[in-house]
């Protein structure tokens, strides 16, 4: 029994080096989802920090997750804040019957599209390449740009404009009507 108890509970040390990276990269997250959701979702009731301060309880729910560095927690903080946005949206429709598709512009000239079918485009992205993935959930659901991007991986502004570029290609496939 004592052992389970010890399973399910984090160190305090871990604990500790998760809250300090949790400060670190709240006032990002924070920015990304205020420019989300005046962007793309202005009708959602919920606020920048209520969406954030959700995405921070889930990360503190993750007692098992061990951080690499500052770009690992940063990505597992937007991905949580993508996962939050769509539960907030899926939340709205269930309250309201004919409740409008809520849709995230594209970038680069792309069209916009529906936040629910992008992120069913994403598991299915994920599991193709999940690079790709943290890379559309970076653009479409942060909203960092290129440099940005190349900057949080230690990569060249080409190789992310690369992926980037076959990311879009492969959503253009994925979303078109039918």
């Amino acid at each position: 029994m004592a052992g389970q108890e010890e399973q399910a509970s984090i160190s305090p040390a871990s604990a500790a080096e998760r809250d300090a990276m949790l400060a670190s990269v709240y006032d990002d997250l924070r920015l990304a989802a205020a420019r989300l959701l005046r962007r793309e979702a202005p009708f959602l009731t919920i606020q920048p920090t209520e969406l954030v301060n959700e995405a921070a309880l889930r990360v503190i729910r993750l007692d098992r997750m061990t951080w690499a560095d500052r770009q690992h927690f940063f990505a597992t903080g937007a991905r949580i804040l993508r996962q939050a946005m769509i539960d907030a949206i899926r939340q709205r429709r269930a309250r309201k019957r004919q409740a409008p598709d809520v849709t995230i512009a594209g970038t680069d000239g792309d069209p916009g599209f529906d936040v629910e079918a992008l992120d069913a485009a994403l598991v299915r992205l994920e599991a193709a390449s999940p690079d790709m993935a943290r890379l559309v959930e970076l653009r479409f659901f942060v909203g960092l740009s290129v440099p940005e991007i190349a900057e949080l991986w230690q990569e060249s502004e080409s190789t992310v404009k690369r992926r980037w570029k076959a990311a879009r290609l492969w959503l253009a496939s994925e979303l078109q009507p039918v």
